[in-house]
């Protein structure tokens, strides 16, 4: 009997911990499917992750940050008149609908990559979602020659140097 009361007690706890460490799974992030995702190769400097976002849920969900082994930061970005910046407010992803994620667009923007992506990597992106829960995808690296815009005037997404960008710019 007591054996079964510590089980029981054991049990409590793994659910309740369960309940509150968020993980991968939620509402939200079970509402959203990823397809088409893929990655910029790139030897240094920064990259981006593309791909198509859809929503199944009846509501709005927002895609509020993301993260990457592949890079020591990846921030949600914007293309605006050839430049990019850091999207204040995250990626809403209207209900029933989807959200594109390209070059020249809306994208993950990757900073300080420590080691080359070379075509063919698979790239480990996980999203978070409004509601604290996270999604996993995965993004084949392909060569791209595009995508080169200037980062807030000052950087080139190829190199991730200024100096990159001001000789461009020249």
């Amino acid at each position: 009997m007591l054996a079964l009361s510590r089980a029981a007690l054991v049990a409590a706890i793994a659910l309740t911990l369960a309940a509150c460490s968020g993980g991968s799974t939620g509402d939200d992030a079970s509402s959203l499917t990823l397809t088409d995702t893929w990655a910029k190769a790139a030897d240094e400097g920064m990259t981006a992750a593309f791909g198509t976002v859809e929503n199944a849920a009846d509501r709005d969900i927002t895609i509020t940050a993301a993260r990457s082994d592949a890079a020591s930061a990846v921030e949600l970005h914007e293309v605006v008149d050839d430049v990019m910046r850091q999207v204040d407010g995250g990626f809403t992803v209207p209900a029933g609908g989807s959200l594109a994620l390209e070059p020249g667009g809306l994208h993950l923007m990757f900073m300080g990559i420590p080691q080359p992506i070379a075509p063919g990597d698979e790239v480990t992106v996980t999203l978070t979602l409004s509601d604290g829960s996270e999604l996993d995808f995965t993004a084949v690296a392909k060569d791209f020659a595009g995508a080169n815009e200037d980062y807030d005037g000052g950087m080139n997404m190829e190199t991730g140097s200024a100096a990159a960008s001001a000789e461009a710019e020249a």
